[in-house]
């Protein structure tokens, strides 16, 4: 089981909120074997980033950057969605100005 986000979840789970912006959850469907191995190859590549960009190398830092889309698709985190009910993605959108306003809204008076 994920340790519990320090950050505000959707009532639906799909999003969690940073600085009032939604990101899209891991796919909950993931096993915890198959989940925990997909956050050590994100980190992996994370760790290739900032390697790549202390030694400014553009190559490795593009292999970088593409090593953590793929782990972010394979999480679920980006990509086609996890969900099926036809809802659209509202990763990288504003929370105020998505159907989750309101709910936005009423945490914190929508300051989270």
């Amino acid at each position: 089981m994920p340790a519990p986000s320090p950050h505000p979840t959707t009532p639906d789970g799909r999003y969690f909120v940073v600085r009032g912006r939604l990101w899209r959850c891991a796919d909950p469907a993931l096993a915890a074997e198959t989940r925990q191995r997909r956050v050590q190859d994100l980190m992996a590549a994370r760790r290739s980033v900032r390697a790549a960009l202390a030694a400014a190398d553009e190559d490795a830092l593009a292999a970088a950057r593409r090593a953590v889309d793929t782990a972010k698709i394979a999480l679920g985190e980006r990509g086609p969605v996890w969900w099926d009910d036809g809802a659209p993605d509202l990763n990288r959108r504003m929370a105020r100005n998505t159907p989750y306003a309101d709910w936005f809204a009423a945490l914190h008076g929508g300051e989270t």
